[in-house]
């Protein structure tokens, strides 16, 4: 297994993000662009014991564009999202670092 903690870049803390897991129980995180759903699924395990996924949805978001100045644009990097479910009774402390 690759290090979880490469997987795994950061949790997103966005009013929608918040609102998913209070009345969800879904939590979103950044991940990296070449990691599949196992891979997430077992970093989350990993980071995190005692904690049961039960589903993991990703998307690629792609970068917007940018005017730099004039007529020169530039790009923002694709980056990649993950939401994951967990059981109804377990809970992660994500403000716990902060």
């Amino acid at each position: 297994m690759k290090d979880p903690y490469k997987i795994i870049i950061q949790p997103l803390l966005t009013e929608r993000s918040t609102a998913l897991r209070e009345d969800q129980g879904k939590y979103s995180f950044w991940v990296a662009k070449n990691a599949n759903k196992v891979e997430i699924r077992q970093a989350i395990e990993a980071i995190f014991p005692g904690v049961r996924v039960l589903s993991v949805n990703t998307m690629t978001i792609h970068g917007s564009q940018m005017r730099v100045r004039g007529n020169r644009k530039s790009k923002k990097p694709d980056w990649k999202k993950a939401i994951v479910m967990l059981r109804p009774d377990d809970r992660i402390d994500i403000y716990e670092g902060i």
